[in-house]
Parts: C-alpha cells; structure tokens; sequence
C-alpha cells in the first residue's frame, strides 16, 4: 500500500504563484480545494485566499499554497503544477486518487 503524502507543488506553480503575488501587491496565499459537483463528481477550487485555522499550508520562498482538512484526502500524493499551453496558463493537478477526470481539467471523480 502506498503511503499517504501530502501533495506536492513544484517550483513553476510557486514561482508564478510569487508573480502573481507581486503584481497584485498582495500577500495571498493558493488555495487548492475538492468540491462536490463538475461533470464528474468533484471538482477543484483554485483560488488566492488566506489561511485559516485547519489548513495545510506549503510554503517555499515565501509563496503558499493551502489545502484544507476537508480536501486532503482527496489530494495526497497529487501534484500541483502550472502550465502553459496554447489553451491558457493555468494552474494543475495531477491527482493519482482521481479514476477519471473530464475534458475540463477542473473535474474528476474517485
């Protein structure tokens, strides 16, 4: 059985999470969340927040990403990345817990 990690971000999501930060002139953290609903089942939640109580936060280089207590599960062991494609720039996971994923990118299913 493999062990349960948290989710791990790469130097590219922080580094733009860092641009993002400067250029906004705020100090926000990235929150990445699992919802219920999409085409799939779940659903990320990406978005600029800050940190409350429960959450898990990542930090390197003064950048932050929070996961909440409630999502974590359905995040261990992802990968949270950003790319850049002829479709956009967007932040990404890439979950091994999810079975299937849609067209979309934002929604899955376990």
């Amino acid at each position: 059985m493999d062990l349960a990690l948290p989710p791990k971000v790469t130097d590219r999501a922080y580094a733009r999470l860092r641009e993002i930060c400067e250029a906004t002139g705020e100090e926000k953290a990235l929150r990445v969340a699992v919802e219920g609903g999409g085409c799939s089942g779940f659903q990320y939640d990406i978005k600029l927040d800050d940190p409350v109580a429960d959450d898990l936060i990542l930090e390197k280089d003064g950048a932050r990403v929070l996961v909440d207590a409630v999502s974590l599960p359905f995040l261990q062991n992802a990968v949270i990345d950003y790319t850049e494609e002829l479709i956009g720039a967007r932040f990404v996971i890439q979950n091994p817990n999810a079975t299937s994923s849609c067209g979309c990118g934002t929604s899955f299913s376990i």
